[in-house]
């Protein structure tokens, strides 16, 4: 009985660290393609109003992107705010940049993941 709960333990504790281990490297992929895709002039060009770590002539329109996962407890508001932030702010002059299909769903979401990082 003890080789058999002993084993059962090990192969639990083995898949929890093979599901979890794979998150926070996926996690950290999708965090490392988000910044291309913000720093990038053509795709989401955060610099362009943002200041945030890392970026170089940053703009100051917007507000720096700092301290992020305090400003967004809920990483779906960020996400919504990235995809259509008029639902927040009508007057806004950030760019809807999913709403208008300046990025894909994809690319919102690599996004939400680099920014909520910061």
């Amino acid at each position: 009985m003890k080789q058999v709960t002993g084993g059962i333990v090990s192969m639990t504790l083995f898949c929890c660290i093979s599901i979890f281990g794979g998150i926070s490297v996926a996690s950290a992929d999708a965090v490392a393609d988000g910044k291309k895709v913000a720093f990038d002039r053509k795709k989401g060009n955060c610099l362009g109003c943002h200041m945030m770590a890392d970026g170089a002539l940053p703009g100051n329109i917007g507000p720096p992107l700092i301290a992020m996962k305090a400003r967004f407890p809920d990483k779906a508001k960020l996400r919504e705010q990235i995809w259509d932030p008029t639902i927040a702010n009508p007057n806004t002059i950030m760019p809807p940049f999913g709403k208008h299909r300046i990025l894909t769903e994809k690319e919102v979401d690599l996004v939400t993941e680099f920014v909520y990082s910061l």
